[in-house]
């Protein structure tokens, strides 16, 4: 038999990768790297000039640590490009 999770533990197991990313991205250094390996995720949800503008301003040591820190509070500053846009 399954042990129940609760919610605190979903919404943790649901939220970790999220919260993963954001915080490699905050390592001064090391977030560039990162940054620049999920460039392709962020143009792929935000659209090309989003999605480089973002990872752009990840890339950047200090700033991106900042940007990061208030976007784990907040949410994304630059939004996802809309799914079922009408051409």
């Amino acid at each position: 038999m399954a042990k129940k999770r609760s919610f605190r533990r979903k919404l943790l197991h649901a939220g970790g990768w999220q919260v993963a990313k954001r915080a490699a991205k905050m390592i001064p250094f090391g977030g560039t790297l990162v940054a620049a390996v999920l460039v392709g995720d962020d143009i792929r949800r935000k659209g090309v000039l989003r999605g480089s503008v973002n990872s752009g301003l990840d890339m950047i040591p200090i700033f991106g640590l900042a940007k990061n820190a208030v976007e784990l509070f907040t949410g994304d500053l630059i939004p996802d490009k809309a799914e079922g846009r009408v051409k």
